[in-house]
């Protein structure tokens, strides 16, 4: 029985290629696809562990930059090939919420049902979050840019301003990794150095490949299918890209997390719930606005005014949870209350009104 449970998830992945091929509905495809990635997306952060536990913190932590978030990464740029840049724009808020209310909801209260009070390191949560407040104003900045632009026929110019922002976030993303895995690691727990690679270092290069070569294969179906859900079920792209897509695209980092707080681990699963949203906010969100160029589908920092505020919320409630180090299963439904919230409020707005900039 244990043995079919392990090989199930696997025969997701023939099955969505197999809808994909044949053009079944829309509604087949997506589910298919989104299941098939959850165990993919699972081996592709095991590979990604293992090989970062082999290389230095600084080498680490640039791997994990481009691999930590991959399947978001290859769902994102397919779907900007495709001219869904709203999809995408909504995708990238929505991995920020998930992580912070959704995950992190989870998190606390398994974990606060096991343990009734768990404690963390508030200094390591204050770090993260200093960074989550800039990525907060890199979004409401160039929204409120391109408000006043227009009033004066000059929306073109939201483009360089992107573009000049995207790369300032790149900046940061980059002295954060320095700050978290070489001059403040102790903050964090040491970083990758502490587990020991249970997997050789071509294993884990070939499993990367291949898990990354899988996840291109399913996220190409998802994303093919995407748009005909969403108007099927009367549900705009900025729903979609917040509840759906994200959630998807971080379904190992989920997993994690809350496997590390049911074991009280609540450093861990802080760091994976918060590292994850600052990779979104501060690497994969601007490497998707240079991409976006070449891909012939120019994506702006300008996102609309429900994503804007939504992150910003998200990112200050989490800020009032866990700034004194400890957590209960009360916070946790507190989270959880506002992701339902926030859910609810974009599935009942027309998809029109969801786009709109501040």
């Amino acid at each position: 029985m244990r043995k079919l449970l392990r090989i199930l998830p696997w025969m997701l992945l023939p099955a969505a290629m197999a809808a994909g091929l044949v053009h079944a509905p829309a509604l087949v495809r997506f589910v298919l696809a989104g299941a098939a990635l959850i165990p993919v997306a699972a081996l592709l952060g095991e590979a990604t562990e293992q090989l970062s536990a082999r290389l230095g913190p600084v080498a680490a932590g640039l791997l994990n930059a481009t691999c930590g978030n991959a399947a978001e990464l290859i769902i994102a740029v397919l779907a900007l090939r495709r001219g869904l840049v709203e999809v995408v724009q909504a995708s990238i808020s929505g991995s920020i919420i998930g992580n912070l209310l959704l995950v992190l909801g989870l998190a606390l209260v398994i974990g606060g049902a096991r343990h009734k009070v768990q404690r963390f390191s508030p200094l390591a949560a204050e770090s993260q979050l200093g960074s989550l407040a800039l990525a907060v104003f890199a979004l409401l900045l160039p929204a409120v840019f391109f408000h006043l632009a227009r009033l004066s026929h000059r929306e073109d110019l939201t483009v360089p301003l992107s573009l000049v922002v995207a790369a300032v976030l790149l900046a940061v993303y980059a002295a954060a990794l320095v700050f978290s895995l070489r001059t403040h690691k102790h903050l964090l727990g040491g970083g990758h150095q502490a587990e020991a690679p249970r997997w050789s270092s071509r294993r884990a290069v070939w499993t990367l490949v291949a898990a990354g070569a899988a996840t291109g294969v399913v996220s190409e179906i998802l994303v093919g299918s995407v748009e005909e859900v969403g108007h099927s079920l009367s549900l705009g792209p900025v729903f979609m890209g917040v509840v759906v897509v994200a959630v998807l695209g971080n379904a190992a980092e989920h997993a994690a997390a809350i496997m590390f707080a049911w074991r009280n681990d609540m450093d861990s699963a802080i760091s994976i719930c918060f590292a994850s949203s600052l990779q979104v906010a501060l690497f994969v969100t601007p490497a998707l606005v240079l991409l976006s160029f070449p891909l012939g589908n120019p994506m702006t920092l300008v996102f609309s005014g429900i994503e804007v505020i939504a992150v910003a919320v998200a990112v200050g409630l989490t800020g009032l949870v866990t700034l004194n180090g400890e957590s209960n299963w009360l916070e946790g439904v507190q989270l959880l209350a506002l992701y339902v919230i926030l859910a609810v409020c974009l599935a009942l707005l027309p998809p029109t009104e969801a786009l709109l900039p501040l």
